[in-house]
């Protein structure tokens, strides 16, 4: 009998989805968790583990965190205030105006609700790209959760930045002190091809190969973001990030609606950048919808993200799994996008594009990022199959449990790191400001 060893903590369940080599799914099992790392996972009447605390969890199921490759956290201080528009119209009428006096404070406290809005649903770790990202690392901090953040880089100026070698300034000196960081990295964001200009491309390209930081992109977000593109550069935005030598650095290219599918194999003979395709932004704004199936036929990367939640009004990537699922499916081809390959792209391709190259997963040596889902619910019952229950049965809210490196941040409607109460206060006070700036009180 091989003798016991010692772990902090031992969660038990009656699933785990492993999302290993082989995608094995454990009934009546259990994980061990050590100085924020995984070390075992088993049966759990068989695991060789004495732990300084054993969390059983009874009827629930336990998944990898999920992973939201392309977000605006800080965004949820606009949610809700300009829905049903097109994206330029939305973008340039609505939120740049609002933007221009965005303030530190708001940033902060409104990517910490965010961050709360992910936690509660099950996601551990994210990609985001915003102005004032200092804050949002702050924010990202205090609730525990995993960021890779960088700073929007614009040819005009910003609310933070008087101009774009500023912007990337703050990105090399914050990538210089979270270094060593175990939760929090930077990336570099050029906010989009229409945005920016050729200087602006090429120099953020060089300091992500220099750095060798991540670059994060929305890229081919709509038909008017493509004729725009034409119109001042005669080539089409892949096109465009293709001869600049974006595609040539590990990237995440958000969105990526309006392409050809020569465009497609372009993105497929560049194995270091990832799609994050994120539908419902793209369904609200009417942006049309990414050619997955093709993408994935294709052997491109995909991940999935919510975006923001001024274009989406939510933080669930578990309505986010759900959406994808079946959004692809509508051309008559219910095959595509099963429910694996969906989960796959909200944990293992998220964790990819974030830089985590072993996260994603519940496996020895791995993250103890985990979360784990209420399985009494409703609309959890009866179940044959868990991988079919967490994409299109779950709806995030049956999650009771978020772990992000051992460490317990949510745990049945509680958070641990910080007073939920005095940050919905603070963010009513916010709200009553954004009433008076775009008229509506």
């Amino acid at each position: 009998m091989e003798p016991m060893k010692n772990c902090e903590i031992l969660l038990r369940a009656r699933y785990v989805l492993t999302q290993d080599a082989t995608r094995t799914v454990l009934e009546n099992a259990a994980v061990a968790v050590d100085h924020g790392r995984i070390v075992g996972v088993g049966p759990s009447d068989a695991m060789p583990y004495d732990a300084d605390a054993v969390r059983d969890l009874g009827d629930a199921m336990l998944l990898p965190g999920l992973v939201n490759a392309h977000t605006h956290a800080a965004m949820t201080f606009l949610r809700g205030v300009a829905d049903d528009l097109p994206l330029l119209e939305w973008l340039e009428q609505k939120i740049f105006p609002l933007e221009a006096s965005l303030t530190a404070d708001i940033v902060r406290a409104s990517s910490l609700l965010g961050f709360a809005e992910m936690l509660c649903t099950g996601t551990t770790a994210c990609q985001d790209m915003y102005l004032f990202e200092g804050d949002v690392l702050d924010a990202a901090r205090t609730a525990g959760i995993r960021c890779l953040a960088g700073e929007g880089v614009f040819l005009f100026p910003s609310a933070s930045c008087k101009d774009w070698r500023q912007a990337l300034d703050l990105t090399r000196e914050r990538a210089r002190v979270l270094s060593r960081d175990e939760r929090l990295a930077v990336s570099v964001c050029p906010h989009s091809v229409y945005t920016t200009d050729e200087e602006i491309l090429r120099a953020c390209r060089d300091l992500s190969e220099k750095e060798g930081l991540r670059l994060h992109i929305h890229l081919a977000e709509t038909r008017d973001e493509t004729q725009r593109c034409l119109a001042s550069y005669n080539e089409r935005p892949v096109e465009r990030c293709e001869r600049l030598g974006l595609l040539d650095v590990p990237c995440t290219l958000a969105h990526v609606v309006d392409v050809t599918d020569d465009e497609l194999e372009v993105l497929a003979r560049h194995p270091l950048a990832t799609v994050a395709h994120n539908p419902s932004s793209n369904m609200k704004l009417g942006s049309g919808s990414a050619p997955v199936p093709a993408m994935l036929d294709r052997g491109v990367a995909v991940a999935l993200g919510t975006d923001g939640p001024a274009s989406n009004n939510q933080l669930n990537m578990f309505a986010e799994m759900g959406r994808a699922a079946l959004l692809h499916k509508t051309n008559g081809r219910p095959t595509v996008t099963p429910a694996q390959k969906v989960l796959d792209m909200a944990t293992l391709a998220g964790a990819n594009a974030l830089g985590m190259a072993d996260a994603g997963r519940i496996i020895e040596g791995a993250p103890a990022d985990i979360i784990a889902l209420d399985l009494n619910a409703p609309n959890m019952r009866p179940m044959y199959n868990p991988v079919s229950h967490a994409v299109y049965a779950a709806t995030g809210h049956e999650t009771v449990m978020t772990m992000v490196n051992g460490e317990i941040l949510y745990d049945r409607g509680r958070f641990t790191r910080f007073n939920y109460a005095d940050l919905c206060a603070e963010m009513d006070s916010i709200r009553d400001y954004v009433r008076k700036k775009a008229g509506l009180s």
